[in-house]
């Protein structure tokens, strides 16, 4: 049985996140294939659901967690909300592995360690997401 292999163009094209403009042309900066992929990412666990006027669905529920105590029963909880949220939003990966990195809880952060693969070229990848658990505390305004 043939299997079809998609183009990589399938992989797409996206605006850089944050957005920006290139100085040289004046146009604004984009991403494509799996640097695309990596920022869809960021920006599906930086989105709080409820966030999107027009898909308040869209987005993940890990700020739901930002003053909880970072124990086991939370950790999974998290694990499984960036799992699911994934899942349902990004369809170019799967076979999504999440793990909680705690070595720097101390200093407020959680890293959140994804481990993917890319459908369409069968290509591993991994990100380290920074989760801040403090943010905004300590700054003056």
């Amino acid at each position: 049985m043939e299997q079809y292999e998609l183009p990589k163009g399938f992989l797409g094209c996206g605006f850089k996140f944050p957005v920006q403009v290139d100085g040289n042309t004046g146009r604004m900066r984009t991403v494509s294939y799996e640097d695309d992929i990596k920022e869809a990412i960021r920006i599906i666990l930086m989105t709080r659901k409820g966030e999107r006027v027009r898909n308040p669905d869209f987005g993940c529920r890990i700020h739901d967690y930002a003053f909880a105590d970072m124990d086991y029963t939370t950790l999974n909880a998290v694990k499984r909300e960036v799992e699911r949220a994934l899942v349902q939003w990004e369809p170019r990966i799967d076979e999504i592995e999440v793990s909680m990195d705690t070595s720097q809880e101390t200093e407020g952060v959680l890293l959140i360690r994804i481990n993917y693969r890319v459908r369409s070229t069968n290509n591993p990848y991994n990100l380290v997401f920074p989760y801040y658990l403090n943010e905004g505390f300590g700054t003056e305004l």
